[in-house]
């Protein structure tokens, strides 16, 4: 790939040996489970109303929206944590603002794809990122392969993490938003819309971030650190997510980074005069509380909680290869976002 067009996403390295196994995952919508582990809880008072909705077979901004109607509201009245994938049956908090008047009932709203579980007052709208991040339940389906390199690619995820690349989902169908965020910031598109324009700055930054990473791994660096890295509070070393001022990171790492940008120096130029400042992430996703059980031969059964911006697929995707029926492929939707 060169930094003229991004038509198709490499095929970034995993972390581990390939298990050669395969599944079916989201076979149905109770196969992928969600629950959002909320920042805090709605104190009772305030001028924000706060739901804590199920949602089933219908995405987050739908479910907005049907609520901004129900309450009589514009949907910028409402807010979420994050984005929960359709496909799935998820859990998470969503805010209304409604300073006066009486308050609506809206546990009693009928819908087929979602319900409101209960409600509560608030002092403050839920914004994104408002999250300490979520709690998975996959059901993998068809599984066939070597259950024992299933099973040490399991040990080894539950003990040292994951890549924390960003997953398929944030760049859109067939990688498109990166392409379109290289447009953008070439000047050769205009774009006015504010939402699309995150979307395509976001998805930039994340590609470099995660070619960054697959770098690392291709050099043998998984678990380990480079003299200059920045570390996290965990200890472990960070990434860039590109933008104005210096590279943060020093000595080889620093050298591992810059060496990424010049291959991309359209992107990362672009990100510098669009107004983003670098930031860090961490490399490495530890999923939490990991946890499996084979309720049928063919059948695996994981549970585990991610931090807020990290991916299930990234968990998955070091396990073995899965297979999603054929529906269209929905770039708003974040597994883990």
């Amino acid at each position: 790939m060169t930094d003229a067009h991004y038509t198709t996403l490499p095929q970034w390295p995993n972390a581990y040996p390939a298990s050669g196994a395969r599944a079916t995952l989201k076979l149905l919508n109770e196969d992928f489970i969600v629950t959002e582990l909320p920042l805090q809880l709605p104190s009772g008072e305030g001028e924000h109303l706060w739901l804590d909705v199920e949602k089933n077979g219908a995405n987050t901004a739908f479910v907005a929206q049907q609520l901004a109607e129900a309450a009589g509201v514009q949907e910028r009245d409402v807010g979420y944590a994050g984005l929960k994938d359709r496909y799935a049956l998820t859990r998470q908090w969503f805010s209304i603002y409604l300073p006066k008047g009486e308050t609506p009932d809206l546990t009693q709203l009928q819908h087929p794809e979602f319900k409101v579980l209960s409600q509560s007052r608030h002092v403050k709208k839920l914004r994104p990122g408002d999250l300490q991040g979520n709690r998975f339940r996959i059901v993998l389906r068809a599984v066939s392969g070597d259950r024992d390199a299933i099973e040490a690619n399991l040990q080894a995820v539950a003990s040292q993490g994951v890549p924390n690349y960003f997953g398929a989902q944030r760049f859109g169908h067939d990688g498109g938003n990166v392409e379109q965020g290289r447009a953008m910031l070439a000047r050769e598109i205009r774009v006015r819309n504010p939402k699309k324009k995150g979307i395509y700055l976001s998805a930039v930054r994340s590609f470099v971030f995660n070619e960054v990473l697959a770098l690392r791994i291709q050099q043998g660096l998984w678990g380990k650190s480079l003299p200059g890295d920045v570390m996290d509070e965990a200890g472990r070393p960070t990434g860039p997510l590109w933008g104005r001022g210096r590279v943060s990171a020093t000595d080889q790492a620093q050298a591992l980074e810059m060496g990424v940008a010049q291959r991309h120096p359209a992107l990362c130029d672009g990100m510098e005069h669009a107004g983003l400042d670098q930031e860090r992430r961490a490399l490495v996703a530890s999923p939490a509380d990991m946890a499996w059980e084979w309720p049928q031969a063919d059948q695996l059964v994981l549970t585990f909680s991610l931090p807020a911006g990290n991916y299930a697929t990234s968990v998955l995707n070091e396990i073995l290869r899965t297979e999603e029926p054929d529906r269209q492929m929905e770039s708003e939707a974040a597994l883990g976002e």
